[in-house]
């Protein structure tokens, strides 16, 4: 599904919604810990399973994903889904929802796991057999990547050597830009932190209605400063956060907000990376 630019001075609206639930460190698929019970600040010490935690991540996948989607249809909204391959491997029906709207699927590595201690051959590895296993699952490879927060010195290089178009690891601006790789260049997104619903999880004192009013003061304030130069705005979304139901109604107030401006340009992060490369 194309999404054509409005006009030169649209704002970019990207929404990311990350797909990773069943893709995090689990004791279960050999890792030596359990994954940190992030809304409660809590971390296992040692090779101790967290079956509670298990379910809370799968919470996104049973109740989450359906909220989430069902926002995005209601509302006409296109998005990219930053997945974790082995995530969308395990929950068949958001990749069968992601190819039935013809949205991005983007490369969120084939586990949600760090890669800095990778070696450059372990890590082309894993960025190879996520890109194929995401083949695999929507029909497309993804042409767009985002780590775990840490990557490495080669991490990009890696990405372009094996094809893909861009990189979502910054946080720099709020347009995108060309990085010099050891393989060419290739076009960084950058991706965003402070409008992401991750917040409401790293601190459970900020609620769903902060969130709403940064966002929509963040959209405003971009919306202003299009006139002046290109500017995007990232949100991103987990199906297992904003997915709860004392959280989606926050979501939807900023999707009403948004729709009620035009010169909006709603889009997926590779539309915007082509449009910058052809710039």
């Amino acid at each position: 599904m194309l999404t054509p630019r409005p006009s030169k001075t649209a704002l970019a609206l990207s929404i990311v919604v990350n797909v990773e639930e069943g893709a995090e460190i689990s004791l279960l698929d050999g890792d030596g810990k359990a994954e940190p019970v992030d809304e409660m600040n809590l971390v296992t010490k040692g090779a101790v399973r967290n079956p509670g935690n298990e379910s809370n991540y799968q919470y996104g996948i049973k109740e989450g994903f359906k909220r989430v989607a069902d926002l995005l249809t209601k509302y006409d909204i296109p998005a990219t889904w930053t997945c974790a391959a082995i995530a969308l491997e395990r929950a068949p029906q958001i990749a069968d929802f992601i190819k039935s709207r013809g949205d991005e699927a983007a490369s969120h590595g084939y586990r949600w796991i760090h890669q800095f201690k990778m070696t450059p051959e372990e890590e082309r590895e894993f960025i190879v057999s996520a890109r194929e296993s995401i083949e695999r699952s929507i029909g497309i490879a993804p042409v767009g990547h985002l780590s775990r927060y840490l990557f490495t010195e080669v991490t990009r290089s890696i990405l372009k050597s094996e094809g893909f178009l861009y990189s979502m690891d910054d946080y720099s601006g709020d347009w995108p830009f060309w990085e010099e790789t050891g393989s060419g260049p290739i076009v960084v997104v950058p991706y965003a932190i402070d409008t992401n619903d991750m917040k409401m999880w790293a601190d459970p004192g900020y609620t769903p209605t902060d969130w709403l009013k940064y966002n929509i003061d963040t959209f405003d304030r971009l919306y202003e400063e299009r006139l002046a130069q290109p500017r995007m705005m990232s949100v991103g979304l987990h199906l297992r956060i904003v997915g709860r139901p004392g959280r989606i109604g926050a979501f939807e107030e900023f999707l009403k907000h948004v729709k009620r401006h035009e010169d909006v340009w709603i889009t997926y992060r590779k539309e915007i990376a082509q449009e910058f490369s052809h710039s």
